[in-house]
């Protein structure tokens, strides 16, 4: 795709610049995140390119040539009036940007913008969190405000939470921003402080499937809001800043103090499953990758069980991808619907694919969309 000569076609002239950013995906730790947890994505090749060019008159275009993004007509907008929830759609999330950055007092005083994705949107892939994240790198570049990659998934996650209104953790946004190539990032999102794992998955013999079941999610629903309301009251119960101070060792004593069974089930997934990250690297750094596979299946029934984000379809990517020998498998992202990830021996992954999509295909289910996850690079411009 070539982005730069869209953007002439569209503005007359060429970019000052062309920017990319990876969606992601989660090998372990779901709805940690906004609990100031831990969590271990890994980028994908999948990105949102960007071509950019800086204003300087209070005007910002906004153009995307993804169909998924509502490709169509140039969003044209006053920086100055921007509003949260104003403009909706696609736009919202780099309009968002904007207004967060001068929100920040950083001075952002227009730009031209026109963008190409790959990455699914609705997959649970974090294709918002890509167009947020190129956005803001793309303007701390031209409008060289001297931003860490760190401020920088701040500032996009501020732009989903308070302008586009999706109350989200900071994970999506730091795993597109910092993401190194052949590495997994675990992520403590409390401080941000975080070290690259490395996570060579082909030099090992294994591969890590990405399964999108095409169940399209949308976390400004509600559903995703309410289980933020339940980890919070859950934390005020137990008397905590956030669920991560509470250890897992500790978590039938914690258990025992909560009178409402659906703040008790979200608590047990938060507190567990901040534990299998901590297994999970445990076992990367002692070079047993495949005896991860259980971890994942076992954060599949949490997520599944007592948080109740699952859908049939997730399910049944992990139940025939199990079945066919894969080492193991869970829902990643938002859930209710979107993507699993299945961890396999590379000799075996054609076959376990095969599996799901007959399994699909038996249940009366679209087919479902598989690709390997390769970890790859972080934002960067091209």
């Amino acid at each position: 795709m070539n982005v730069a000569a869209g953007f002439e076609a569209l503005y007359g002239a060429a970019p000052d610049g062309v920017w990319a950013a990876p969606g992601r995906v989660n090998l372990i730790g779901e709805y940690t995140d906004f609990n100031d947890g831990f969590v271990l994505p890994l980028a994908l090749p999948h990105t949102t390119v960007a071509a950019v060019s800086r204003r300087d008159d209070g005007v910002l275009r906004l153009h995307s040539g993804s169909a998924d993004f509502g490709a169509g007509g140039t969003v044209r907008l006053d920086v100055a009036g921007l509003e949260p929830l104003s403009g909706g759609g696609w736009a919202a999330y780099p309009a968002g940007v904007v207004w967060a950055l001068r929100e920040a007092g950083h001075p952002v005083a227009g730009a031209d913008v026109h963008l190409v994705s790959t990455v699914p949107t609705g997959a649970g892939l974090s294709s918002s969190a890509a167009l947020e994240v190129v956005t803001a790198l793309a303007l701390n570049d031209l409008f060289e405000l001297g931003l860490s990659r760190p401020e920088l998934a701040r500032i996009a996650q501020r732009a989903e939470n308070a302008f586009v209104g999706v109350p989200c953790g900071i994970m999506d946004q730091m795993a597109s921003a910092c993401a190194v190539e052949g590495h997994a990032l675990h992520l403590d999102t409390r401080d941000l402080s975080h070290r690259q794992v490395p996570f060579d998955l082909a030099a090992e013999g294994l591969a890590l499937l990405v399964v999108d079941t095409r169940v399209k999610h949308a976390l400004g629903d509600g559903a995703y809001a309410e289980r933020r309301a339940g980890c919070e009251a859950g934390a005020r119960a137990l008397g905590v800043r956030a669920l991560r101070e509470v250890d897992a060792a500790h978590l039938p004593a914690a258990l025992d103090r909560l009178s409402d069974g659906t703040i008790l089930r979200y608590v047990r997934h938060v507190v567990s499953d901040n534990d299998r990250v901590a297994r999970v690297i445990a076992l990367l750094d002692a070079g047993a990758t495949r005896a991860v596979g259980p971890l994942l299946t076992e954060g599949h029934a949490s997520l599944r069980d007592d948080l109740r984000v699952s859908c049939a379809e997730l399910d049944l990517v992990v139940e025939a991808a199990n079945a066919a020998g894969a080492l193991g498998a869970r829902m990643t992202g938002g859930g209710f619907g979107g993507s699993a990830v299945v961890l396999v021996e590379a000799d075996r992954a054609e076959d376990v694919a095969a599996a799901v999509r007959k399994a699909f295909a038996d249940a009366g289910y679209a087919e479902p969309g598989i690709f390997p996850a390769v970890p790859s690079a972080g934002a960067r411009r091209l």
